[in-house]
């Protein structure tokens, strides 16, 4: 039966496992009956006593130092000798130490594989009939009782030690799935970070970067430009430092702080319109309602991928962003008039947006437009 405690070597503490302190209360039920058993001189009463005590002795000082392995037969075979040796004269001094039976063939269970423990139990049941046939001859039926016990005791260890086994295979499955689970939130998390970072610092700083390549462009020619550009520039680092602090904070996303998700689309769309001198347009259709914060999120962190795909790829010069409000749904419609998605495959940014839509239950589509373009319909069930 499995049941050792999980010690270091054979020098590990004076920790008692279960079953050494159901084998020493056994032995003191043991002591009891011996005292009180008649047929025996007070003589003899003490040696089985004193005997039943060292066994305890024995087990108190010894099982707790027993090595982890149980196929570890060098200190077990001589643990298991003494309390054999012990058990045999302590039943020889007074027959009523028999009920030592209850202490150590559990112990002999516990301290070998199951089947290496079955002639070890034996020895020890075959004890009680041998010294009754050198004491009073052999009594009738001893040895179908002695079967009888042997049956009994390996059958409650096999299901004991199939019992053990499968709490231990649980345990080992709540493990491996409380594993499972905390890196599949770690990877979660990750993704998560990963399209945060993606869809606000890494776009403000592509946004600072070509505002100020601009304005470079315009220092000698446009003065004034090239001061409009590095205000642009400015305003822009000072939201990616507030989306910074939120990300850190993991609260609103700065745009949404204090105001609506159309006041943060309309600042979105005006922005790109001064970045690349383009015309925009921004509407809102059907009967608007509030929405959940991820479904603002969701919607707030799309639109500004798919403004920033116009800014580093489209080449376009005509922009609608579209927040269109149905019975069911909204949908987010972002078109532009540039060089369309063509054979690019599909980047980051548009696989992060596809994960922001599924985590909500909504779709995202990106279609080129027959006379040129791009839409992207992201469209979230409310």
């Amino acid at each position: 039966m499995r049941g050792d405690v999980p010690l270091d070597g054979p020098a590990r503490g004076m920790r008692v496992d279960p079953w050494s302190r159901f084998a020493l209360v056994a032995l003191a039920v043991t002591v009891v009956a011996v005292l009180l058993g008649d047929g025996v001189s007070a003589r003899r009463q003490a040696v089985a006593t004193g005997l039943l005590v060292l066994a305890a002795c024995w087990c108190l000082l010894v099982r707790p130092r027993l090595p982890d392995d149980r196929l570890e037969l060098r200190w077990r075979v001589p643990f298991l000798g003494v309390l054999f040796v012990l058990h045999v004269c302590a039943v020889l001094a007074a027959p009523s130490a028999t009920f030592a039976l209850f202490a150590h063939v559990p112990l002999v269970y516990a301290s070998l594989p199951l089947w290496w423990a079955l002639p070890p139990a034996v020895l020890f049941v075959g004890v009680w009939p041998v010294t009754g046939w050198l004491t009073t001859g052999f009594p009738s039926g001893v040895f179908p009782l002695t079967a009888l016990v042997v049956v009994l005791s390996h059958a409650f260890a096999w299901a004991i030690d199939r019992m053990v086994g499968q709490a231990e295979e649980l345990r080992e499955t709540r493990e491996n799935y409380a594993r499972l689970s905390h890196e599949a939130g770690v990877a979660a998390e990750r993704a998560r970070m990963a399209g945060e970072i993606h869809d606000t610092l890494a776009q403000g700083f592509t946004s600072v970067v070509t505002l100020v390549q601009a304005a470079e462009s315009r220092l000698d020619g446009d003065p004034e430009a090239a001061r409009r550009y590095l205000a642009l520039a400015a305003g822009t680092a000072r939201e990616n430092l507030a989306e910074a602090r939120a990300l850190v904070e993991t609260t609103t996303p700065a745009q949404l702080s204090g105001r609506s998700l159309d006041d943060a689309l309309e600042r979105q769309v005006a922005r790109l319109a001064e970045e690349l001198g383009i015309t925009t347009e921004r509407s809102t259709t059907g009967t608007p309602r509030p929405l959940p914060t991820p479904v603002e999120v969701v919607l707030l962190r799309s639109a500004q991928e798919a403004l920033n795909n116009v800014r580093k790829h489209a080449g376009a010069s005509h922009v609608t962003l579209e927040l269109r409000f149905g019975p069911a749904s909204v949908r987010l419609l972002v078109r532009d008039d540039g060089r369309g998605v063509g054979e690019r495959p599909e980047g980051f940014g548009l696989r992060g947006m596809r994960a922001r839509a599924e985590q909500v239950g909504g779709s995202l589509v990106v279609r080129g437009e027959p006379a040129g373009g791009t839409t992207v319909d992201l469209e979230v069930p409310l």
